[in-house]
């Protein structure tokens, strides 16, 4: 699929980019833009794309956007007060917003273009570890375009004293947002990570892509929180590499956005944990498209994943969840659950567990269900009083319900529980 306006307006672009003074970060960027040159945007003719139409990308070029202005009555709706935080504005780290102040000695927090400048070296051993360009050219598109992002070090030991919450904001009518966060996690060292995309506008593209490395016995725990405009393009993508004993949790809702999609992949070592839970919540004609990726490597791991999908009007859904097993993997244990509510006979999803196992002691199962509500369900809340919209709202929150249930941080349960009852009122309007 045709990128050519892009890589035409990227001559201009890249004197604009950060990192300029640094060879590594420029044979950095041009591998990525070779890349990315040869076929443009992934296309529906690739295995892993089959599902899902980018072709939106080449009818608006999204450019980058300088702007910092924002409403802060309207951000702060979806602030967390009690978390640190970084907000990052059309792509670019807003210092003035950001609320940095509660960090300890031994946990740094700062923006990319920052870091560039004050420890080059140690981002360039690190930057591209947990992902290349060759996983899929929209990763090659973050690689070659990204204009700032998140840097977040632990180090041995230390634990962020509070969550870190990192706000996507974009401002600007079909602006391009470009970010490239990277977390370090030291040995036993703990982080509790936010992500929150919005837009105040209805066009624009947003490119994030993260990459996590975990170090020997160190946990993190990353919410994500897709609230993007209903007109917005989103490409999500995080990367984990997963130290021995370590333990990543995900929690992915994608909410919003005209078309999304998700990629979540992580590569185990001996014993380390996995746990990805999702939930994808579409109507109109939305596009969500969540793809995963657990890579057992070492014996003893242990993955859990479950994905809820509600799909409404001529919206559709897209799970595709893959797990590997190595033959070095012995003892490994994976489960991986996806269930989907369709609430019209438009709406669509297509969902595609894979197990792929080289190992020959291992525990692992996979299972998806694709129904309607229960009619019976339906007509006994109905006998209690209820009309029929407002049972259909009750038992549909319910089966959404289930994943906000896992999220432990209170103030984003609650923010959560506030978007999916906006959706499924219990009282008819």
């Amino acid at each position: 699929m045709s990128g050519a306006a892009y890589l035409t307006d990227y001559s201009g672009l890249a004197a604009s980019l950060p990192g300029l003074d640094l060879p590594w970060l420029q044979g950095f960027r041009q591998q990525a833009l070779q890349v990315f040159g040869v076929s443009g945007f992934p296309g529906n003719r690739e295995e892993e794309w089959r599902y899902t139409n980018l072709s939106a990308l080449n009818k608006t070029l999204f450019a980058p956007s300088a702007s910092q202005t924002v409403d802060e009555d309207w951000l702060n709706q979806y602030r967390l007060d009690d978390a640190s935080s970084v907000v990052l504005v059309n792509g670019q780290f807003s210092a003035s917003l950001s609320r940095l102040q509660d960090l300890s000695g031994q946990v740094s927090v700062s923006s990319l273009k920052q870091a560039l400048q004050d420890r080059p070296a140690w981002l360039e051993s690190r930057l591209g570890q947990a992902v290349t360009s060759a996983e899929h050219n929209l990763v090659a598109f973050n690689n070659a375009w990204f204009a700032d992002g998140v840097v977040i070090e632990a180090a041995a030991n230390q634990q962020l004293a509070k969550p870190l919450q990192i706000l996507h904001v974009v401002t600007q009518t079909d602006a391009l947002s470009a970010t490239r966060n990277l977390v370090v996690l030291n040995e036993q060292a703990e982080a509790e990570v936010i992500e929150t995309f919005v837009g105040s506008v209805d066009s624009y593209f947003t490119a994030s892509v993260n990459e996590c490395l975990l170090g020997n016995n160190a946990g993190l725990t990353l919410y994500k929180v897709q609230l993007e405009a209903e007109k917005a393009q989103h490409f999500g993508g995080t990367y984990v590499k997963q130290g021995r004993d370590s333990r990543f949790n995900h929690h992915n809702f994608a909410l919003g956005s005209g078309l999304a999609r998700s990629d979540i992949h992580s590569d185990l070592d001996t014993a380390a944990e996995c746990s990805l839970n999702g939930l994808f919540v579409a109507s109109k004609r939305q596009h969500i498209d969540n793809h995963t990726r657990i890579n057992h490597l070492k014996p003893h791991g242990i993955s859990r994943e479950f994905y809820k999908g509600v799909l409404d009007n001529k919206a559709r859904g897209v799970f595709q969840g893959r797990v590997v097993v190595a033959e070095d993997a012995q003892r490994t244990d994976s489960e991986m659950n996806n269930r989907n509510l369709l609430l019209s006979a438009d709406a669509e999803v297509d969902t595609k567990p894979q197990l792929e196992i080289y190992a020959d002691d291992v525990k692992c199962s996979h299972g998806v269900t694709v129904g309607q509500l229960e009619e019976k369900s339906v007509f006994y809340l109905q006998s209690r009083g209820l009309d029929e919209e407002a049972a259909r709202n009750i038992l549909t929150f319910a089966f959404a319900n289930e994943m906000v249930d896992k999220v432990e941080n209170a103030e984003l349960k609650a923010l959560l529980l506030k978007e999916l009852l906006e959706r499924f009122p219990a009282i008819s309007l």
